[in-house]
């Protein structure tokens, strides 16, 4: 049952990447994805919300300390990745963020053995390396030919990785408290501390379009609104699933699976609908991926 969730949420998340790359189109400034992604947490509060009221017990939204405490790191986390990863693509980093991503994995999961008690076996520990290797493989062209990596793009990177990690070790830690509550609920809760850190962030961030901000926020807004409420659709069923899954399978498996099986997914979407070039090394990789997700799930 864990990998049939954990399936759901892949698909859900390569999902969001889909639209999100559509979205990509129409943003010009920080503030216009911070605004984009303000809409898509808010649509994620509607549907947890809704979910809780179709469970039939609103009471549930009464928050104790260690709910407000698990779902405040998920949601600052949340909010962390996305700003993080926003600065990093318009710096130009993005070429190996999942390097960091799939670093983040490995973080998350030598944080459920320190205080989860997890087990990681051998061919787990070669299955991490071997998903590195694959990631770097399928980087390695674009890493090349942009030169040395700044000091500031590997904190972002680092910052994106640890993020990500925050995130999903966030889920365990509902998954092992079962705090006397729901996974709609933890989402909720959630999506509504990633609104607020994104909403401060959005003030906080300079308007460079040297335009009236106002009739710009309305435009950009018609323009991605249907797009922004599939994202957040996809968002909440990745989520969701995925602490799903949690509850099935330990973090050794699960996330490495997660990330490795979205690193694929998001290679092939590519070639397919964005028409982009599957090179030989993409490959490799891809086989790599493929044959360390066996080694870490089978042997």
């Amino acid at each position: 049952m864990g990998y049939l969730f954990l399936f759901i949420s892949v698909l859900a998340g390569a999902s969001k990447g889909f639209c999100g790359k559509k979205v990509s189109g129409f943003v010009e400034t920080y503030k216009d994805t911070m605004l984009c992604n303000f809409l898509r947490m808010f649509f994620c509060i509607a549907i947890g919300l809704g979910m809780i009221a179709f469970e039939g017990d609103l009471s549930l939204l009464a928050i104790n300390r260690d709910m407000l405490l698990t779902t405040l790191l998920s949601g600052v986390s949340t909010a962390a990745f996305v700003i993080l990863w926003i600065i990093s693509v318009k710096d130009g980093s993005y070429v190996v963020l999942d390097v960091f991503l799939m670093l983040g994995v490995i973080f998350t999961t030598v944080l459920c053995k320190i205080f989860f008690n997890e087990a990681i076996r051998l061919n787990q520990y070669l299955g991490f390396v071997l998903l590195v290797a694959a990631t770097l493989v399928m980087c390695w062209y674009n890493i090349s030919s942009r030169g040395k990596m700044t000091l500031k793009s590997l904190l972002l990177l680092v910052g994106c990785g640890v993020a990500n990690g925050l995130t999903d070790f966030s889920q365990k830690m509902f998954v092992y408290n079962q705090i006397n509550s729901t996974n709609a609920v933890f989402n909720f809760y959630t999506y509504v501390f990633a609104a607020v850190t994104l909403g401060i962030a959005f003030v906080c961030f300079k308007d460079n379009t040297g335009e009236d901000s106002g009739k710009h926020n309305v435009s950009f807004i018609k323009n991605i609104i249907g797009y922004i409420i599939v994202m957040a659709i996809c968002l909440f069923a990745n989520s969701f699933f995925k602490v799903l899954a949690a509850g099935y399978l330990d973090s050794a498996k699960l996330y490495p699976l997660t990330q490795g099986s979205a690193l694929i997914l998001s290679v092939l979407m590519a070639g397919i609908f964005f028409k982009e070039k599957i090179t030989l090394k993409c490959i490799v990789g891809m086989i790599m991926a493929f044959v360390a997700l066996l080694i870490i799930n089978v042997l």
